[in-house]
């Protein structure tokens, strides 16, 4: 069954939901379980309005160096379901494994309470149906559900102790989200641009590191 958004309509309404975003993550952060947490119970306490929000919500744990083994990959996972399900307009579905994995909640807590100091900030900056041909059209919500995808699977790369190796793609999925629910088409240009620098930056790791592999193999070979 396919999902209509509630968020996105066509007329200047088109936006954040009726609550602001800081007021509704506080009430996300105060219904937490007490001991672990899942993607879908996050995904449950965020509600019907929509798989962008919990997209924000799961890129916020990122801004901030709190270290939880794991949430990259679990919270990229369920990101790039989110940007598959948008690119197919059908309705979210979590591989069980995903949705049931378990997260120690005061360690979420203590995170999204500093995301959401980003969130504030974001908040006063984002500017509905600001460069509205990145934002009002088909093409360009397909790219930027793209966009999605592909943040989601930086977020995921195996690089996890590497500083900023998280933070650039996680930037990435937040601009993007942010950006297709305010229609703001520069927010949407800025995570495209993040998602092209975590490409680079990511390929000059592995330059550097095929070099020193190869630096270390020819040491190796010159000592027989």
């Amino acid at each position: 069954m396919k999902e209509k958004s509630n968020l996105c309509g066509d007329d200047n309404t088109c936006g954040w939901p009726a609550e602001p975003f800081g007021a509704r993550l506080q009430g996300v952060i105060a219904r937490l379980p007490q001991d672990n947490v899942s993607v879908a119970e996050i995904r449950d306490l965020v509600g019907p309005d929509g798989l962008l929000l919990l997209a924000v919500l799961l890129t916020l744990i990122f801004m901030v160096p709190v270290s939880i083994p794991g949430v990259s990959t679990v919270f990229g996972a369920a990101i790039l379901l989110i940007g598959i399900s948008r690119l197919l307009d059908r309705t979210l579905w979590m591989p069980k494994r995903i949705a049931q994995h378990a997260l120690p909640s005061g360690k979420i807590r203590d995170g999204l309470a500093q995301g959401s100091k980003w969130l504030h900030r974001l908040e006063r900056v984002c500017r509905p149906h600001r460069l509205s041909g990145l934002a009002c059209n088909r093409l360009s919500t397909l790219l930027s559900n793209g966009g999605l995808v592909l943040g989601a699977i930086l977020l995921m790369a195996p690089f996890g102790l590497v500083p900023f190796s998280n933070t650039l793609p996680a930037l990435a999925l937040l601009f993007l989200s942010l950006g297709l629910l305010q229609r703001d088409g520069l927010f949407i240009l800025l995570g495209h641009v993040a998602n092209l620098v975590t490409i680079l930056y990511f390929s000059v790791l592995v330059f550097f590191g095929l070099e020193a592999v190869r630096e270390a193999f020819r040491h190796i070979m010159e000592k027989f």
